[in-house]
């Protein structure tokens, strides 16, 4: 059972941190480290923009028994910011009233006053630090928030070591959008689409005092980047 405010507004906004926001480090050998320093240098020269963009997204979020699902094309533009139009939706209505839509309208606020780049990969933002190269061989880099802000994790930037492209960020939001939100985790995926590094995928796992655990999952299916149709994926 949902119970009444303020934690469903304390979930909403721990969403809203993990849309907008993404273990033990082992021994390393000089070789690795160099190459993830290599790539960690070719991600921060090429910034963290962000594309104009259509997209049909799905947001999913489950707390408790509780489930709800929205389905929505979304759009942004430097010109127009982000816009959304709800397609088809189910389940717990006051999941996808009280949660899902709260995103959307959180993250539709941010772009408007434009405060989105407090949560870019940029060096204003974190501290970047090349640790090695993980078993999969992508570049691990440890990203260090400079600032204790619910938009910033603190964790690990996972590149392409051969041209320091993103594949993965996950780790911890910095600060806790809540009392009622003890720790919130982040898994943030990117893909290569038509030339254009963008997100995917987002999953975040919190626990919440009393309630016990809450998720969130997002995929993004792109129709148009910069302007141009996507070919069929």
């Amino acid at each position: 059972m949902l119970l009444p405010n303020p934690r469903p507004a304390s979930f909403a906004a721990l969403l809203l941190a993990a849309v907008v926001a993404g273990s033990q480090v082992r021994a390393t050998s000089p070789n690795t480290v160099e190459s993830a320093e290599h790539s960690m240098r070719q991600f921060v020269a090429k910034g963290d923009a962000v594309h104009p963009y259509k997209a049909t997204r799905r947001l999913e979020a489950r707390q408790g028994d509780n489930v709800g699902w929205i389905e929505a094309a979304t759009d942004y533009a430097p010109e127009t910011g982000f816009r959304y139009t709800i397609t088809s939706e189910g389940g717990s209505e006051r999941v996808r009233n009280r949660v899902l839509r709260a995103v959307l309208d959180g993250e539709r606020e941010l772009v408007a006053k434009g405060e989105m780049a407090r949560s870019a990969l940029l060096p204003c933002n974190y501290e970047f630090q090349a640790t090695g190269v993980d078993e999969n061989g992508l570049a691990k880099v440890l990203l260090s928030p400079k600032r204790k802000e619910r938009v910033l994790i603190d964790g690990a930037l996972f590149l392409r070591p051969v041209d320091g492209e993103p594949v993965r960020v996950q780790g911890r939001l910095a600060k806790s959008p809540s009392w009622w939100i003890k720790s919130v985790d982040v898994t943030r995926i990117y893909d290569r689409i038509d030339g254009v590094v963008m997100p995917v995928a987002l999953e975040s796992k919190a626990q919440v005092r009393i309630l016990g655990e809450a998720t969130l999952k997002v995929t993004f299916n792109y129709s148009e980047i910069d302007g141009r149709p996507v070919a069929h994926r």
